[in-house]
């Protein structure tokens, strides 16, 4: 192995700098978290150590969470902030001007909107949203509001990844005409867990929210949720933007042109109901990038269960998570290019990197790495799959308008219906 490094050169390169730390804003920002779950305290965490946060509120409809996350912070900061049940109350008592997102997928639109509105800039968890149109509508309220909205796709900023990028732009793989996105976890067919009476201190109908009200069940809360269609899309929603946006964001084209999606429920009999199979192929004007996981089997047959491969004319780049990138010529003669990754810890993510970006945008009034534009595309591009899936059929895309062409019932499923008495966001 020879190892290369080009992160000085592509942060430049890339217009970023994600290692810098901020020292224009002496005051902290106000702070509020809304989904005080795993993830948030990790982005809440990281916020805190930087230096540029005070926590202003907490809201959480699970009271576990809740006061497990006021502990917290009162144990870091010697302040126990306010929590809240309900993310509006929090938006119009605490007036934060940064509101974390960290909610389930279907919460994303109501809550990021609703804080945009307030006047808040907003750091979103990925994917955007749950249907395509409500990704739209958080975009043009950004744009509107004229709000700095950071999507959680923090592989934007990591550095092997940054370097990848500028490696690739050398043109040193050649002409791409193929990428390949892949996530394969092992696991079995699971056992049928029954529902259950929702655990005390959980507000479940306000879990449920705008979504369907379904049983409580012990697999959906907490962290279970993303196997489940009716609050998340799968494996492709959650992993699956992450690598379909390191594809945009090497590409100039930002929308496919026809997306097909075929897979189903093979192994898994654990009551979920998201796909545990699926391949999905997207056309683009100078290349196809094809998805695909499984949630079983894992193997030593394969490299590696991660990443993405850039197929080129001079060889194929391997852009991975923990094991960095790694560069195989087509020349055996050529050596082996690889880059480790760097990564913060816990659960190897650059959270830092990604937060000191997106308060350095709010300082400047510029875009930041993670824009809002760029989670709606890769978020678009796992729920026009999902459609693709669940109609059986390919569909031709115009990325530029937003809709799908000559196929109504397909378009239907752009948005669903909520549930009273929430209203589905318009763009």
């Amino acid at each position: 192995m020879h190892r290369r490094a080009f992160i000085g050169t592509a942060a430049a390169g890339l217009g970023m700098a994600p290692l810098l730390r901020l020292t224009s804003r002496k005051q902290p920002y106000r702070v509020a978290l809304i989904g005080a779950g795993w993830w948030g305290m990790n982005i809440l965490r990281t916020a805190l150590a930087a230096g540029s946060a005070r926590v202003v509120g907490l809201c959480d409809v699970d009271q576990r969470h809740l006061r497990a996350a006021q502990d917290e912070i009162d144990m870091l900061t010697g302040t126990r902030p306010q929590g809240y049940e309900d993310y509006r109350a929090l938006l119009e008592a605490a007036r934060p001007e940064i509101v974390i997102i960290a909610t389930p997928d279907h919460w994303h639109a109501l809550g990021a909107i609703a804080a945009i509105k307030s006047g808040a800039h907003v750091y979103l968890e990925k994917p955007v949203s749950h249907t395509h149109d409500e990704g739209r509508a958080i975009l043009s309220a950004a744009r509107t509001y004229e709000r700095v909205v950071q999507v959680g796709t923090h592989r934007r900023v990591s550095p092997h990844n940054i370097s990848a990028m500028a490696f690739l732009r050398t043109g040193s793989v050649g002409k791409i005409g193929m990428v390949r996105a892949f996530v394969h976890y092992g696991g079995g067919p699971g056992t049928l867990t029954p529902d259950a009476d929702a655990p005390p201190g959980l507000n479940w109908n306000m879990w449920c929210g705008p979504a369907p009200l379904r049983p409580f069940n012990p697999r959906i809360h907490p962290r279970g949720f993303r196997q489940y269609l009716d609050y998340a899309n799968g494996q492709l929603g959650d992993w699956g933007i992450h690598w379909l946006d390191q594809i945009l964001w090497w590409s100039e084209e930002q929308h496919p042109k026809t997306v097909f999606s075929t897979g189903g429920r093979h192994i898994k009999v654990d009551g979920t109901d998201a796909p545990d199979t699926q391949v999905a192929t997207f056309t683009f004007e100078t290349f196809t990038v094809t998805w695909e996981h499984r949630l079983y089997a894992a193997n030593q047959a394969e490299k590696t269960n991660i990443g993405c491969y850039f197929y080129g004319t001079k060889g194929t780049l391997h852009l991975g998570w923990r094991d960095g990138w790694t560069f195989y010529p087509s020349r055996t003669t050529d050596p082996v290019l690889h880059e480790d990754a760097l990564l913060d810890q816990p659960d190897d993510q650059s959270i830092r990197a990604l937060w000191d970006d997106f308060t350095r945008a709010i300082e400047r009034g510029t875009r930041p790495a993670c824009d809002i534009q760029h989670g709606y595309h890769a978020t678009s591009m796992c729920l026009l799959a999902m459609i693709s899936l669940k109609t059986g059929r390919s569909l031709d895309w115009d990325g530029a308008r937003g809709t799908i062409l000559g196929d109504p019932e397909a378009t239907s499923l752009l948005r669903r219906p909520y549930r009273a008495p929430w209203v589905y966001p318009v763009p």
